[in-house]
């Protein structure tokens, strides 16, 4: 054994010894990937990444993504070695409260972690955005000689994450676009918390991924460097394809419990870890590593932080180069700062979503880095920008996306291409089919990523599709999601504040659409405050009508019924609560008065959530059931929604 060879083992032994002791003493953890899959990653990580250390968000340094995150004090342990801020004590509180070493990967917490991670096959989604963005900022900006976008987005998985059904959407997608820096690292060890995979998971993925339009490397030996070295070197050089390198494993490796389903998500007992540091014959105290590991690791951080100065020269130079380039460049990456004095209005009434799609595309041409993609429903959705062509192999520049009929991949690659930076991303589909996303959109919300998702056919409204098609419990759903804005616009102007409100904000933003033609209001720029009076009576009000998106047009014509009544009612639009909510108390009693406590909440979705707005004395108009198959006009008669059943419970509402 060479003398540098001696060194890697020694180092690659360092993170299986210092993740497997931060496992035990947090008594929780999943140390079996981490002994399993250490060579893979030290490798890749000393041999084959760039990164800065001292600038863990360095805009081109290469992307990790641990997709198997429940792995995470293998990436941890390699953080502290290579020199981030990720210290010996941060890895002995490990999953602990505060710590910067928590259970899972969590993207804003620690330096070096890329991406959130944990629910399987979301990391893998994840990565094929991050390749997207680089390959479509790199053929937007790259010139000959200045290459100023260059970096490989790399993934490590297991069999878990193949097993999810977003990983094969994810997948399929990147090997149509042909995204040949996407690498994605198999550590296939054929166990799973439930023992032996081939009880569930019994095909030949290599040959699943070559159909899917990818190069398949196979690894017989997870702990060859030199194997892994050559299947590295071998994805890098192929341009026209993502590649997975299938790196057969043991999980659990020098452990006593290596290659048992035991010691995929339990820690080693103190014995267990003796025993393995014994394989290992390592005899330093826990959590300190050799000093000549310490040395040798440190001068391989220091020469990828080289890598930055270099590029920083190369930008200097490509800014003399092309300075309207770099000036544009500057602005992809800069933040979006709407006229705050323009007013959008239209003059006869309309589907928000067309409404949406008119004004997605004016804002398209103000925010020239704004993508937008949907799952094969752009012509329902309206959300094609018009007059730009589609992303391709042959397109990179591309603006609209075709993500095909895969809704989960398509919002986790929309958190991958948020996450990279330089790009707005909006993407659509029917409002029923967010379900088929919510995983991903909750990821979204955890990260803070302003991905925008535009939700269209909002309601019953749909009308004939039926109740498969009608969204009834969404609504509700949605807003029981911390750090998710969740907008139902009643008209243009309202739609128009949803957007401005998206892309200035620092969360996701689901935009509720309609199907159906509405009234305009055209006192939509007030929806910036989640709720605003739409209309409004003299003095003060007897009943309160709150409702939103095409519910407010009903409420405006049962006020006008009510004041035939001699009945004063003030219409209330709160097309987003969430944003409502954190408005002064002093705004909120201004639009909703407390002493008014007459009031009708009227929305065709379900009734959760609705009774804080309501009051005791309130009544809900909503939905209780599912839908039916008919006209919308019949329907929203059928179910209550008229302006006669909404003057009627204000009617009771003032009696109690």
């Amino acid at each position: 054994m060479t003398q540098e060879t001696n060194i890697n083992q020694k180092c690659i032994d360092a993170v299986r010894v210092l993740s497997a002791e931060a496992i035990t003493k947090a008594n929780s953890g999943h140390p079996g990937i981490c002994l399993g899959a250490a060579t893979v990653a030290f490798t890749l990580f000393s041999e084959f990444m760039n990164f800065s250390c001292k600038n863990p968000k360095w805009v081109n340094r290469d992307r990790f993504v641990l997709s198997a995150g429940h792995g995470s004090a293998l990436l941890y342990s390699l953080l502290h070695l290579f020199g981030f801020n990720v210290t010996k004590e941060d890895l002995k509180i490990f999953r602990k409260f505060g710590s910067k070493t928590p259970g899972h990967p969590e993207y804003g917490v620690t330096d070096g972690v890329d991406v959130s991670t944990g629910p399987l096959g979301q990391g893998i989604a994840n990565a094929v955005g991050l390749a997207l963005a680089e390959a479509y900022l790199a053929a937007k900006f790259n010139k000959t000689g200045y290459s100023i976008v260059n970096h490989y987005t790399y993934a490590l998985c297991g069999d878990g994450c193949l097993e999810e059904g977003i990983s094969y959407e994810a997948c399929s997608f990147a090997g149509t676009q042909k995204l040949g820096k996407l690498i994605l690292f198999y550590d296939k060890n054929d166990i799973s918390i439930e023992g032996d995979t081939s009880t569930a998971f019994s095909e030949n993925t290599a040959m699943r991924f070559a159909a899917m339009g990818w190069q398949v490397i196979e690894v017989s030996d997870a702990n060859d460097v030199k194997k892994i070295r050559t299947a590295i070197c071998d994805a890098q050089r192929e341009k026209n394809k993502p590649s997975v390198i299938i790196c057969r494993s043991v999980i659990g490796y020098v452990s006593p419990l290596a290659g048992s389903a035991a010691v995929h998500g339990s820690p080693l007992t103190e014995e267990q870890l003796k025993q393995t540091k014994d394989s290992l014959n390592w005899t330093d105290p826990p959590f300190e590593v050799p000093e000549a590991v310490s040395y040798h690791l440190k001068r391989i951080a220091e020469e990828k932080c080289r890598a930055e100065a270099e590029w920083n020269r190369l930008l200097e130079k490509y800014a003399e180069a092309y300075p309207e380039l770099k000036k544009e460049y500057d602005e992809y990456f800069g933040v979006f700062s709407p006229d705050k004095t323009e007013k959008f209005v239209a003059d006869k009434p309309e589907a928000t979503r067309i409404s949406g799609g008119k004004i997605l595309n004016e804002l398209a041409k103000r925010i020239p880095n704004l993508l937008s993609g949907s799952a094969d429903l752009s012509p329902s959705t309206k959300t094609d920008l018009k007059g730009e062509e589609w992303f391709s192999p042959e397109n990179r520049t591309g603006r609209n996306i075709h993500f095909g009929i895969r809704e989960h991949a398509m919002a986790a690659i929309c958190n991958g291409i948020a996450l990279h930076g330089g790009l707005r991303v909006v993407c659509s589909t029917f409002f029923t089919f967010s379900d088929y996303m919510k995983g991903a959109m909750r990821m979204s919300a955890i990260m803070k990523l302003p991905v925008i998702y535009v939700l269209t056919h909002d309601s019953i409204g749909v009308g004939e599709d039926g109740p498969t098609h009608e969204p009834v419990e969404q609504l509700a759903a949605l807003r029981a999601m911390p750090d998710i804005n969740v907008f139902r616009p009643a008209d243009y102007s309202e739609t128009a504040s949803a957007y401005i409100s998206a892309l200035t904000g620092d969360r996701p933003t689901a935009i509720i659409l309609s199907r159906q033609n509405l009234a305009q209001f055209n006192k939509g720029e007030n929806a910036i405050c989640g709720g605003y009076i739409a209309e409004d009576c003299e003095g003060k009000p007897d009943v309160l009508l709150i409702a939103t998106g095409s519910e407010v047009e009903l409420c405006s014509q049962a006020k006008a019924l009510l004041e035939k009544d001699g009945v004063k009612a003030r219409v209330i639009s709160l097309p987003c609560m969430e944003l409502f909510e954190k408005q002064s108390e002093k705004y909120k009693r201004s639009v909703i008065p407390e002493d008014v406590k007459a009031r009708v909440c009227v929305e065709a979705a379900s009734p959760l959530g609705w009774r804080e707005y309501a009051g005791d004395n309130g009544e809900i108009i909503a939905m209780t059931t599912f839908g039916l198959s008919g006209d919308y006009k019949t329907l929203y008669s059928h179910f209550g929604f008229t302006p006669a059943n909404i003057a009627k419970k204000a009617k009771l509402s003032l009696k109690k």
